[in-house]
């Protein structure tokens, strides 16, 4: 028997006293022979992305666990104190026939690594099962009424078909107290097997495979745990081929639930999203696995307990990526998993010589040393109870960019003279082909230490013209009669909008239609985003730009949510331009900025021309690069930028964008819709030009107060 210990609890929890998900563990099994009718452990941070614990080899001896030296069909459940693990699995090796077995197994743990067991042989149990051929599938729920946990599972006797019956466990979970009973009655008396429930809006929701009158997944409907379930004749599998093995997880993020099911004629599972258990979605192209799995269930799991399963059976890499001191920016720390050399960029204002990374220790692991250090390079080994010794070298850096954390693009700043700060606008960043749908803002009165001010426009809430696509905002104060208003442009759904506010902050209140809709005549490629506006101080006019693939500019009236008609012009620079304009002036000239190509390339860049008015013709210098990346640094795709002047001053600086560092060139296309704002100096010439300018991690130091 596996020893059973008992854990504090370090579980984090919720305000109402609930653990606090963030992760998922996959129990699953692979396949037949003794080796793929074992138990695995797989762990996913977003229900989605799966990678395999223990090199995807059994947590557990079959032979040690079980009667018939095989197990399939494992059912994981947290039970109602939180911190109790309950799994149950079908003791058989299908090499023995599929009519072999009589048995499951019941497991029970404190902590997800030590786990007791104990076979439950239905036949010898519990009287009147002479001729029981097979007992499939069991699973775990909990009866609130009775407070006990109730096993559910198939039985076949004789010639009857397979049917659903529940019993419920002893109080330690080594045996069954009650004799079986039926839970489900098929209404055409057919062949039902694989039950799964899940509680939902007072409802009881058991997916269940049905055998007989045309194999797959159905769900039937209860208002009680144990009793008079409505089956609703519709298949929720979506594909043609045989299915069997349905499992459903609520995701942690609240957005919907999971529906898997094991594709077994196939080799695959298939994912299904649904949010009403009437619609399902396949979702497989946004599901990954480095492993192939049968028959598994999935639940959620506590960043601790993630821990503790990695520190056991995955990669302790993982624990030293994962410090938890809030001066740390994670996604930035940059690892050499050769030389299990570590840096740890930090936020501005960390105090090398007494820096405590918080690296996580889970039970039975220790890091050491501990507490704070005087951080140049520091050694820490990690320990772990039955696993060898790992040293790593560790190195804490501060860096000033990215200047946000998080991922965030195509920003816009300007300096509020109502509020005395910095403001900066970025789109919202990491969603799947750039689908945000909502706009923050954040506030600084140095550029460096930055304040969420929280989400400013929500398109689902606060646009009734569009719900997609929030990209590229930019903005600007304008004080009109006494009050200062502010004007904020965006992009949502290939179109540009314009919201009004009374501070930089918000709230903002969308004019209720688009502003700019269509291309301009005779312009037949390209999309209607990416606006800019801009106050010319020659004569106080105010401007807006846009355009990807051709570039606009016109005037805008007085009330700044139209455009003065009959002044549409086409500014488009030849050769390089393909989005994200930006205007600035300076000494009597006016620099227009655009990024050149595709925001998910390496080699996406700012350039410059300069003109003689905010609707002139754009002069190419010889060499007008703003900023391109730097691969000696690990800096790349810097581009859709914007510029800010420190008022009073002839002090500028440039805004932009680049792939997360380090990981964003990596990620292939993706690292176009994961991306991050920085902030570098921007230097001008003699002859006004402007000097190309080189990306950093360090950013600038704070600037000075602002008189």
């Amino acid at each position: 028997m596996l020893c059973c210990m008992v854990l504090p609890n370090l579980i984090a929890q919720t305000k109402d006293g609930s653990p606090k998900f963030s992760a998922y563990l996959f129990t699953y099994f692979t396949g037949g022979g003794r080796d793929g009718e074992s138990i695995r452990f797989a762990i996913s941070d977003n229900g989605y992305d799966y990678k395999a614990l223990n090199g995807n080899q059994p947590i557990f001896d079959s032979k040690e666990i079980s009667s018939a030296g095989g197990v399939r069909d494992p059912h994981i459940l947290r039970g109602a104190d939180g911190k109790t693990f309950y799994m149950v699995v079908t003791d058989m090796m299908a090499s023995k026939g599929w009519d072999s077995n009589r048995a499951m197994v019941l497991m029970k743990s404190t902590d997800l690594i030590h786990w007791t067991h104990h076979v439950v042989n239905i036949q010898k149990r519990f009287r009147g099962n002479e001729d029981l051929l097979r007992v499939w599938a069991p699973q775990t729920i909990y009866d609130k009424e009775k407070g006990k946990y109730m096993v559910y599972f198939s039985l076949k006797n004789g010639n009857n078909p397979d049917k659903i019956y529940y019993s419920y466990a002893n109080e330690d979970f080594t045996d069954l107290e009650t004799a079986p009973k039926q839970l489900y009655f098929s209404p055409t008396n057919g062949a039902s097997i694989d039950g799964d429930i899940i509680e939902k809006d007072d409802k009881f929701y058991l997916f269940l495979k049905t055998e007989s009158e045309g194999a797959g997944i159905k769900i039937a409907v209860a208002d009680k745990l144990t009793g008079n379930y409505v089956l609703r004749d519709k298949y929720v599998q979506q594909t043609k081929n045989k299915v069997e093995g349905s499992g459903v997880f609520k995701l942690n993020d609240g957005s919907g639930y999971i529906l898997m099911y094991d594709m077994y004629t196939s080799g695959k599972y298939q994912f299904t999203k649904t949010t009403d258990f009437e619609n399902f979605k396949v979702i497989d192209e946004e599901v990954s696995m480095d492993f192939h799995p049968r028959h598994g269930t999935v639940m959620p799991i506590t960043e601790e307990e993630k821990l503790r399963l990695i520190a056991k059976w995955g990669n302790r890499d993982e624990l030293m990526l994962n410090p938890q001191s809030s001066w740390v920016r994670k996604l930035n720390i940059v690892f050499d998993t050769a030389s299990k050399k570590l840096v740890l960029p930090l936020n501005n204002g960390a105090n090398l010589k007494r820096f405590n990374p918080e690296f996580p220790a889970p039970k039975g692991t220790t890091i050491t040393p501990k507490g704070k250090q005087n951080f140049k390079k520091v050694n820490y080994t990690l320990t772990t109870e039955g696993r060898p010794n790992l040293t790593y070298t560790v190195e804490a850096k501060q860096y000033n960019n990215p200047v946000l954390n998080g991922y965030y693009a195509d920003p816009d700043l300007i300096y509020s003279e109502k509020n005395k700060k910095f403001y900066l606008y970025p789109t919202s960043d990491g969603f799947d082909n750039w689908s945000g749908t909502y706009f923050k803002t954040f506030s600084s009165t140095d550029l460096v230490n930055w304040k969420d001010e929280g989400i400013i426009l929500d398109l689902k809430k606060d646009v009734s013209w569009a719900d997609r696509n929030a990209w590229a905002p930019c903005i600007i104060e304008r004080k009109i009669g006494g009050t200062y208003k502010y004007f904020y442009y965006f992009t949502a759904a290939q179109k540009i909008g314009v919201a009004v506010a009374d501070d930089p902050a918000g709230p903002f209140v969308d004019s209720g239609k688009a502003l700019i809709a269509e291309r301009p005549e005779g312009i037949n490629r390209g999309q209607v985003i990416d606006p800019d506006v801009f106050q010319d101080p020659k004569t106080g006019k105010y401007y807006l730009y846009w355009g990807n693939g051709f570039m606009f500019g016109a005037e805008l009236n007085d009330d700044m949510v139209s455009l003065k008609q009959g002044t549409e012009t086409n500014l488009t620079p030849r050769g390089t331009f393909r989005e994200g304009t930006h205007v600035l002036y300076r000494n009597g000239l006016y620099y227009f900025m655009w990024s050149e190509n595709d925001t998910r390339d390496e080699d996406y860049r700012v350039r410059y021309g300069i003109a003689d008015g905010p609707l002139s013709p754009i002069r190419i210098p010889q060499n007008n690069l703003v900023i391109a990346k730097d691969p000696t640094q690990g800096i790349y795709a810097t581009g859709h930028n914007t510029t800010i002047q420190v008022p009073g001053r002839d002090e500028w600086y440039n805004v932009y964008h680049r792939f997360v560092y380090p990981k964003g060139i990596k990620m292939g296309r993706s690292a176009g819709y994961h991306r991050e704002v920085c902030i570098d100096k921007l230097s001008f010439n003699a002859d006004g030009t402007i000097a190309q300018g080189r990306p950093t991690h360090e950013g600038i130091e704070p600037i000075k107060a602002v008189k």
